[in-house]
């Protein structure tokens, strides 16, 4: 892709595009969105940070994943706060039903993707890359065997299945 190959490129964007589009689904709330939708932000994102492939230098298996899906958390962060900036928007009558969250449901939802986020981040870089693949980007176990280095889907899920459980215990609150 480096040297100019358009057949690269095209075979990297099929390859990461639907995983990220999977992942940034629903991280962006409604209120947050203008014009564009998840997978314009997605390919939005993936266009910018291809073209800054050039400088970028892998430094094990599925790094480039990883950098993908910084370059969009980055990103829909700036989505969020660019929307914070807008004027806010005039009452609706009381008589209205709502059919979406309620400010409280948006903020205990941010609050919990925060904490998930936090808690991820606390964990061995293999364990992090183990629950991305898995779980935010819905890779099989033999995906996530490539990803990891693992000798077999089998030793994939039981990694995946380790840091799950060491992600609910970070995730757990702490009595005070």
């Amino acid at each position: 892709m480096r040297a100019g190959d358009d057949e690269a490129l095209n075979r990297l964007l099929n390859r990461y595009i639907p995983a990220l589009n999977r992942w940034a689904r629903g991280r962006l709330p409604g209120w947050a969105r203008d014009l564009s939708d998840t997978q314009d932000l997605v390919q939005d994102t993936v266009l910018v940070a291809m073209k800054h492939l050039q400088t970028f230098q892998p430094q094990r298996e599925g790094a480039l994943q990883a950098y993908l899906r910084q370059a969009l958390m980055n990103r829909i962060r700036d989505e969020l706060r660019r929307a914070n900036r807008r004027p806010g928007r005039s009452e609706l009558p009381e008589e209205m039903a709502a059919t979406s969250p309620s400010p409280l449901e948006e903020a205990v939802g941010i609050q919990a993707l925060d904490a998930y986020e936090a808690a991820l981040a606390a964990l061995r870089e293999e364990e992090r890359e183990a629950i991305i693949a898995r779980v935010e980007l819905d890779q099989s176990y033999a995906e996530v065997a490539a990803v990891l280095g693992k000798p077999s889907p089998e030793a994939a899920r039981v990694a995946v299945y380790r840091a799950l459980l060491r992600l609910a215990e970070k995730m757990k609150p702490t009595a005070v």
